[in-house]
């Protein structure tokens, strides 16, 4: 029997992660309760405490998430040096990390303020996310790809991290509902990001990064309308 039951509690725990995330980004988490979450799983709240004491612990774990899925790609290629490809790559990942887990960016000073822990975690996880993207900046310099030098590359990864971590709160600004953010208003944020990088693209990648940009382009005013 025991192993049993540890495996409907596994189950139980992830249904409450991910219909948290789903609550969360549909109606924003400071509108979200343990006991809405709870409800929409049809469960007892005391079923979903026996599983995470509050809603930071829910929210601890699905930063852990999105933590380990930027993790995964935002790295070099190994053996080789990269291309326009692994450009898209890098972008279509950050979309959808951004979209899957865009209640993290659309509520994260509020997150960070209410939580201590998360605020000193998030530091952590910035900061190596920033030491990581100047690495594969690098890479696409020693390509051909992009011509920086290192201070260049330095401020070009800034730039790009205010732009990719604040997008989902500057679209909630230009909406009456903030909660309806559709994945085109969210590419056009990736977008952003490749304009920044065109001034420092090579004669011979351009013809390929503008190919790029032309994938993700959204016209500005199809992502701040309000999504249905």
């Amino acid at each position: 029997m025991a192993p049993r039951i540890k495996t409907i509690r596994i189950k139980t725990r992830e249904r409450i992660v991910q219909s948290s995330l789903e609550l969360f980004n549909l109606q924003g988490e400071r509108s979200v309760s343990t006991n809405h979450i709870a409800a929409h799983m049809e469960i007892s709240p005391g079923n979903l405490y026996y599983h995470f004491a509050n809603k930071q612990a829910i929210i601890a774990e699905l930063f852990t998430e999105y933590e380990a899925l930027v993790d995964s790609f935002l790295h070099p290629p190994k053996g080789r040096l990269p291309g326009v490809e692994d450009k898209r790559h890098y972008l279509t990942a950050i979309l959808d990390g951004m979209w899957r887990y865009r209640f993290l960016h659309r509520d994260l000073e509020h997150l960070l303020e209410a939580d201590s822990e998360l605020a000193a975690r998030y530091r952590r996880f910035s900061q190596h996310c920033l030491i990581k993207a100047m690495a594969i900046y690098g890479g696409f310099v020693e390509a051909g790809i992009l011509e920086m030098d290192k201070v260049q590359i330095e401020s070009l990864t800034l730039n790009a991290w205010i732009i990719l971590t604040s997008w989902v709160r500057f679209l909630c600004t230009t909406r009456e509902n903030a909660t309806h953010l559709n994945e085109d208003a969210i590419r056009r944020g990736v977008y952003q990001v490749l304009m920044l990088e065109l001034a420092y693209v090579t004669p011979d990648a351009r013809e390929a990064v503008h190919a790029l940009c032309a994938e993700f382009y959204v016209p500005l005013n199809k992502a701040l309308e309000d999504a249905s």
